[in-house]
């Protein structure tokens, strides 16, 4: 019995996100996207796209130190005013949560950039040609 091959995500703000959440590749929609916890794999294994093509570089975990760092500051400072807990109790709770927070989201971040980038035919030092 033959099966067909999955869909590759619809294109939109949610699928995109969705897509990214779950390391499904932009062209064929299987979970091939990442190697590791947030590294991405050479190709897909599925389609044979190749993830070298694309540049995310550093710009999703320099957005997300910037909104997870606003939230954990946010958050310190209301714990503070609203409980003054002992100095310990800060590190305790923010330092984990910050890295937790990034690491996290990293993931999702790293994918989204290179599904929008495959979605809007961006590449590195490429110029596409106007008909």
């Amino acid at each position: 019995m033959k099966t067909d091959p999955p869909q590759a995500p619809s294109a939109g703000g949610r699928g995109d996100f969705i897509a990214a959440l779950k390391g499904l590749c932009p062209r064929c929609g299987s979970r091939t996207l990442f190697a590791g916890l947030a590294t991405f794999a050479p190709k897909c294994r599925a389609c044979g796209l190749d993830f070298a093509g694309f540049n995310v570089g550093d710009g999703p975990a320099a957005f997300l130190i910037f909104i997870v760092g606003g939230l954990v500051v946010g958050l310190a400072i209301w714990v503070e005013l609203a409980f003054s807990p002992p100095f310990w109790v800060h590190p305790l709770l923010w330092i984990p949560l910050a890295a937790v927070g990034t690491i996290g989201l990293l993931r999702i971040g790293k994918g989204l950039l290179l599904i929008l980038e495959y979605r809007r035919e961006a590449r590195e030092g490429r110029l596409k040609d106007k008909p």
